[in-house]
This record gives C-alpha cells, sequence and structure tokens, in this order.
C-alpha cells in the first residue's frame, strides 16, 4: 500500500473502553461500526493510530464455553488462559479491523488496517503472581475447585457467594514483544489493532517467550505502548468527554488539564475511584513518566477527534 506520511501527522495510542464493544459476536460487530466511524475521524485529521481494547467479557466467554464443553461432552479439551486471550484478540481484531477498513473505503481513504496478535512482557518475580485476584471462567463447588486446583496447580477462589472461580494475576507490562511489527505497520500506513486486552502475558524462560495465565490491565499496556512507541499521544477512552473531581457530587468540577503533580495531589485527595477512574489516570502517569515529549487525554469516544485538536477532554502533561 503506497503511503507518504504527512509532516504534521500526530501518532496516537488509543485505549478503547468496553462500551465501544458488544459482549456478543452480533452485538460487537454492530457497536464497532460506530467505533470506527469516530476512529477514521481521527485518521481524516492526519492522525496515525494504533488501537488497543479490553477483552474482560469476551476472553471471559471464550473461556467459559471451553470450561463447560470440557466438563460436559468428555471430548473437548480445556484450553489455557493465555491461548483464550489469543482467540480474544483475534475476533475483537477481525472485528475491528474490519469496520475501520469499511469505513476507510466508504470515505474513499487510501489506507487499510491490520490486526496484530500482542504479546505482552511481564516479570515471573511479580507480586502479582502471589495473590491471584482476578476471577476468570466458570463457577464451580468449593469441591470441584479443589480438586482441580490439586489436579492443575492453579488457583481458584470463592467469589462473592457466587461459587469458586479461579483467579489470576494482573502484572504489570514491562514491554510489548510485537511492537516493531506495530511500528512498521503503521510506517506503512496501516491502523493497527494491538494490545489487545493488554497483550497475552508472557514470561520470558529458557531463552524463550511462555504464555502466563494472567490478565493485564488494558490501559497500562497502552501506556507501555505509547512510551515504547514515542507517540505523541495517548488517549484513554472512557464514558464521560472529561475528568471530573468531587464526582457525583453538588462540588462536580470537570478537569480540562492537569500536569502529573496535580493529577498526583488528586490521586491523594481520593478523586478517582479505584475501579473506574483512577487506573486511567495512573496509566497516563506511567506514560508520561517514561515518555516526557508526549501527552496524554481522557475523554468519551465521541470526543476523542475534538479532543486529540484541543477542543475538548481531559488533557494530562509533565
Amino acid at each position: 500500500m503506497a503511503y507518504e506520511k504527512q509532516t504534521n501527522c500526530k501518532t496516537v495510542v488509543i485505549a478503547l473502553g468496553g462500551n465501544a464493544l458488544g459482549n456478543t459476536p452480533a452485538e460487537q460487530l454492530e457497536l464497532v461500526k460506530n467505533t470506527a466511524t469516530h476512529i477514521v475521524d481521527m485518521v481524516a485529521d492526519d492522525v496515525d493510530i494504533v488501537v488497543s481494547h479490553g477483552n474482560g467479557p469476551q476472553v471471559g466467554m471464550i473461556n467459559n464455553a471451553f470450561a463447560y464443553a470440557s466438563a460436559n461432552d468428555g471430548k473437548t479439551p480445556e484450553i489455557p488462559f493465555p491461548e483464550c486471550g489469543a482467540m480474544s484478540q483475534g475476533y475483537i481484531g477481525y472485528h475491528l479491523s474490519q469496520a475501520i477498513l469499511n469505513e476507510l473505503r466508504e470515505r474513499d481513504i487510501k489506507r487499510s488496517s491490520a490486526c496484530v496478535v500482542t504479546q505482552t512482557l511481564v516479570d515471573k518475580e511479580d507480586p502479582a503472581f502471589n495473590d491471584p485476584t482476578k476471577p476468570v471462567g466458570a463457577f464451580m463447588t468449593e469441591e470441584d475447585a479443589k480438586a482441580k486446583a490439586e489436579e492443575t496447580g492453579l488457583t481458584f477462589k470463592e467469589d462473592a457467594g457466587r461459587g469458586w472461580r479461579q483467579v489470576v494475576a494482573s502484572p504489570v507490562p514491562i514491554r510489548i514483544v510485537e511492537l516493531d511489527a506495530v511500528k512498521d505497520l503503521v510506517d506503512d500506513g496501516y491502523i493497527v489493532v494491538a494490545g489487545g486486552g493488554g497483550g497475552v502475558p508472557v514470561i520470558e524462560q529458557d531463552g524463550g517467550y511462555h504464555g502466563v495465565p494472567a490478565v493485564i490491565d488494558k490501559d497500562r499496556s497502552s501506556a507501555c505502548m505509547a512510551a515504547e512507541f514515542k507517540a505523541d499521544m495517548l488517549v484513554i477512552l472512557t464514558a464521560v468527554e472529561k475528568v471530573c473531581i468531587n464526582f457525583g457530587t453538588p462540588e462536580q468540577e470537570e478537569i480540562s488539564e492537569m500536569t502529573i503533580s496535580e493529577a498526583r495531589e488528586f490521586i491523594k485527595q481520593g478523586h478517582f475511584a479505584p475501579g473506574s477512574m483512577l487506573p486511567k489516570v495512573e496509566a497516563c502517569i506511567d506514560y508520561l513518566e517514561k515518555f516526557e515529549g508526549g501527552r496524554a487525554l481522557i475523554t468519551s469516544l465521541e470526543c476523542a477527534a475534538a479532543g486529540i485538536k484541543g477542543e475538548t477532554g481531559t488533557v494530562i502533561t509533565v
């Protein structure tokens, strides 16, 4: 594909939120059409884009399906969790890449899209492996869970009174293994889908890479990729246009711009919820501390194109 990069072209890593995807393949196929429209709006503004995404519902669906079939038909093999993550990357990436390509063709933009199934290096000594907390897969009885743990060495825990489930670690991402391939594709003009679900977690062992059962936070993985890439901007998409302090109170206030030090002070004051905005702000800080030449943006999918141009959203700077 012939592509001539514009001199003012920005490179942006975009981390899609769960609202950009669906819980079933059919639902997702429809939702990504809207997602692609907004992504191609940015491409039309001379932005080179790497798209990352979550995979929580999708990898759980795949893992549950194989676990159920294996337990009930006696023929279907159980699939290790890293392979389930790779499968989810493949099918989400297929949907996103296809939707982006269709939108490019609709607008007669002479570029293309590609999906890279991505591995993310983690430290095998990461403390998260000593206390796995992320539930995955099917519910089972305590008896079955303990038997499975004895058989496989996997960790199972009781989940909020609903039964026992396998739990995996959520280690810190160190490096994106396929980064050079992603860079080459972007340089050739492709809109690249990569780092899906945070990437398949791998460790270095015996001179090679080996998958491990874990889940990497996709915002932290996207921050890692953006810093390694030296991307001009990391964009983390969420359900709101701007980050707020005093959220949900009469004193709620939108933040248009903040520095790392201001963000840390807001964190210290407890303004960002741990399961919601906090990991997004922390991911932006990670990116900016590793690559001081960048800018981070938190906003909604609908506002992303305007946010990149500095017209809305919350920008975090050094």
